[in-house]
């Protein structure tokens, strides 16, 4: 047993697993394992088994695990003040409000908990400044783009763009239109459909890069054409950076790499390291549609959640992890491209920016007996969209971990 603070020092692991089992809803499929403990970009089971971790929460743990500074900020805050309800003001939302308007250049934040929240927060903030601030009661449309994922959330998974997330949950909100992700002749055919209706379109949400559709880069030109159409039609353009934002691609946000600026900017996931936090931003003139009592989150803005992500900011910064997370994508891209070279019946391509990177392979079984092999040989790895090995692993991560993280999978490859 390793020394970590059990709260079931008596029982093994498959004792647990069968709790887990009886107790917990089917709604996920967790590998048969309970992890305990981390440091840096590694993480231990309570057996002690030790596994690379480039999963990273699914992009969530940007520090990496147990960081120093990260859990003196998440202590000492803990020690002040957890929550105190958006009746009150604190210090650290306000803090990290000014920062992200200094580094974004939008106005306004809102704090929720998650990405969908984030999401729901800008469809909610989209419609009423189309509605309310614009006095375009009709313009209820919304555009967004085949294979996109934007939450679980009735409102957020309304304009996910994959149908098998739907299943079950019909009728979703109406409104939205689906097209192609990277086809602009696609997004004038629908916005001109549109217009002609009692309810055309008066907002688009798109991911910069999608994440959960298969790690899908926009082609040459595309988003700038976005930024176009939606000023030639007085559209709300929200950039939906969840998962890109926070450093992930090189960048603060992916926006900065396409030299535009959405109105509307939500980012979760790496950005408290962990703690639960989403955030919708915007302009001063969007924000005029949230007057009190149109939207609200019970534990937005609290000081734990905010001290936290203030502090991974301040992190990102001090120890320069922008250019880090760019330099050891560039690294991770090229030798995940040597792989791909070395098995080109298995790899079918290499998607991806800084430390988003994708690993497309040749069948959805394949990706599975990956995953499955990598967990065995102490790697942590997932896969998105069937196919494609997601590599995600917090920002500090090291070129020799990236190297022993590819020779996992390349050996397996080797083996398949």
């Amino acid at each position: 047993m390793t020394a970590f603070d059990s709260l079931f020092p008596d029982e093994t692991t498959p004792s647990l697993l069968g709790r887990a089992l009886r107790h917990l809803t089917p709604s996920y499929r967790p590998a048969p394992l309970v992890l305990a403990r981390g440091q840096g970009c590694e993480v231990f089971d309570r057996d002690g088994t030790r596994y690379l971790d480039m999963v990273g929460g699914i992009a969530v743990n940007s520090l990496g695990h147990a960081h120093p500074r990260l859990v003196a900020a998440i202590a000492a805050q803990a020690a002040q003040l957890i929550h105190v309800s958006n009746l009150y003001l604190n210090e650290p939302s306000i803090a990290l409000a000014d920062k992200l308007s200094a580094l974004t250049g939008f106005d306004r934040c809102f704090f929720g908990n998650s990405g969908a929240e984030a999401n729901e927060a800008a469809l909610k903030v989209a419609r009423r400044y189309q509605t309310v601030v614009r006095g375009a009661p009709n313009k209820i449309g919304i555009l967004s783009f085949d294979n996109s994922f934007h939450g679980r959330t009735v409102g957020a998974l309304s304009v996910t763009g994959q149908p098998k997330y739907h299943q079950g949950f019909e009728p979703l909100l109406p409104g939205p239109h689906f097209v192609p992700f990277g086809d602009l002749a696609a997004v004038d055919q629908a916005l001109g459909a549109a217009a002609a209706t009692s309810t055309p379109i008066g907002t688009i949400i798109v991911e910069p890069i999608q994440c959960e559709g298969g790690i899908n880069m926009p082609p040459p030109g595309f988003l700038e054409g976005l930024r176009e159409r939606a000023d030639a039609h007085d559209l709300v353009l929200i950039f939906d950076e969840v998962q890109t934002g926070v450093g992930r691609t090189g960048r603060w946000f992916c926006f900065e790499h396409h030299g535009l600026r959405p109105d509307v900017l939500t980012t979760a996931k790496g950005i408290a390291g962990g703690v639960p936090l989403g955030v919708m931003m915007t302009t001063d003139r969007i924000a005029e549609a949230l007057q009190p009592g149109t939207h609200a989150s019970t534990f937005g803005a609290n000081p734990l959640a905010t001290r936290a992500a203030l502090e991974v900011l301040r992190v990102i910064e001090d120890d320069g992890l922008l250019v880090q997370a760019h330099a050891h994508g560039e690294h991770l891209h090229a030798a995940l491209r040597a792989l791909a070279a070395r098995h080109p019946d298995k790899v079918t391509d290499v998607r991806g920016r800084g430390l988003i990177q994708g690993l497309d392979l040749a069948s959805a079984d394949l990706a599975t007996r990956i995953v499955d092999g990598a967990r065995a040989h102490g790697l942590l790895l997932n896969a998105v969209h069937g196919t494609t090995l997601r590599f995600v692993p917090p920002l500090i991560v090291s070129i020799a971990e990236l190297d022993a993280a590819v020779a996992i999978v390349g050996t397996l490859l080797d083996l398949s």
